[in-house]
């Protein structure tokens, strides 16, 4: 099989690279090599093609030499600020549209995209009285040191595992067009017939994360400050729960989603199934890089949520997917792995 891989010098595109090729793949590597996330051009053992997914001239030629895509670029984090909307919406929307319609037009009709956990907002929970509900916590709430989210009759509730199957409701710019991106491809399935697989990724950590950028993610903000002999500066209470899945399992679950493929649109968590704390997180890092103790600092990011924890069962129904990397193991070598260089000012 022979695979195009957009995004695919990137922090996960490039690891699917590499395990598309230790299987006996071949990929073709489309990458536009933003400074959001590469500060300097990376080192690839795969043909590469520097390009933007949203130039059909530049889809055209590598999209009739392949079988399937692998959708990995965007632009991701919370953003900074609301003027971060229209790049969000270019690299992620456009981008995404541009691809589908250019693989129509190749007849090339399997996609695995690369969505996320933001699609869901705030996770799943569970009011004692009321039973499954959508609960919210108020800016008041929070402004007390108050973290956890309540249900409409006032009560706490209790965070559950997620399924593919619960409401979505982005939360941030960055959420909003990622699950724009799963309308754009369910559309495309339906229209073509295709096969897409849209894989909601979790925390990803591990090697060729990017390092001091704001668009990061928390694993790579924690260590880049270790790195520099800084205390990770953690919000809130440091209790919110994440799903921390290791970035080889998931190149593993996007090359099982390349081989399977099947008609429509499917959506598939991939996690580890093994929930940690924000907390564990920056103290296990801190513990492992020899580093300052974690501060607990308060107060929250716009747009974040406090418990997205999911279930890992349908990936193992109807992927054979099961994480491999434990959290002890996979904090304790990304302590020491490889960082990509400091973004440049673009």
């Amino acid at each position: 099989m022979r695979v195009l891989i957009t995004g695919g010098a990137g922090f996960i595109g490039s690891h699917v690279a590499d395990e598309l090729t230790s299987q006996g793949h071949e990929c073709v590597v489309l990458d536009a090599l933003l400074p959001e996330a590469h500060g300097t051009v990376p080192l690839l053992e795969h043909e590469l093609v520097v390009g933007d997914v949203t130039d059909a001239g530049a889809l055209r030629p590598l999209l009739s030499t392949v079988d399937a895509v692998c959708h990995q670029a965007a632009m991701v984090g919370h953003g900074v600020d609301p003027f971060d909307a229209p790049s969000y919406a270019r690299h992620n929307d456009l981008g995404t549209a541009v691809l589908l319609a250019e693989m129509h037009r190749a007849g090339v009709s399997r996609l695995v995209l690369a969505s996320s956990m933001v699609v869901y907002g705030e996770g799943r929970y569970r009011c004692l009285s009321h039973g499954i509900v959508r609960a919210e916590r108020t800016a008041a709430d929070v402004e007390r040191g108050v973290y956890e989210p309540r249900c409409f009759c006032g009560d706490f509730v209790v965070s559950e595992l997620v399924p593919e199957d619960a409401p979505l409701e982005p939360r941030s710019t960055y959420a909003a067009t990622k699950l724009a991106q799963e309308h754009l491809a369910a559309a495309w399935a339906r229209q073509t017939g295709g096969s897409v697989w849209a894989l909601r990724y979790h925390n990803v950590y591990g090697p060729r994360m990017p390092r001091d950028t704001p668009y990061a993610g928390v694993a790579s903000i924690f260590r880049s400050a270790l790195q520099n002999g800084v205390a990770p500066r953690v919000m809130e209470d440091g209790r919110q729960r994440r799903d921390f899945v290791h970035v080889t399992d998931v190149a593993r679950a996007n090359v099982l989603a390349l081989s399977s493929p099947r008609p429509g649109f499917e959506a598939v968590n991939v996690c580890s199934g093994t929930p940690h704390t924000i907390g564990d997180l920056a103290f296990a890092l801190a513990d492992a890089c020899g580093g300052p103790a974690p501060e607990i600092v308060g107060g929250a990011r716009p747009g974040d949520v406090r418990h997205v924890v999911a279930s890992p069962a349908k990936a193992l129904e109807v992927l054979g997917f099961e994480a491999r990397v434990g959290f002890a193991e996979g904090v304790r070598e990304f302590a020491s792995a490889s960082q990509r260089e400091p973004v440049t000012s673009s």
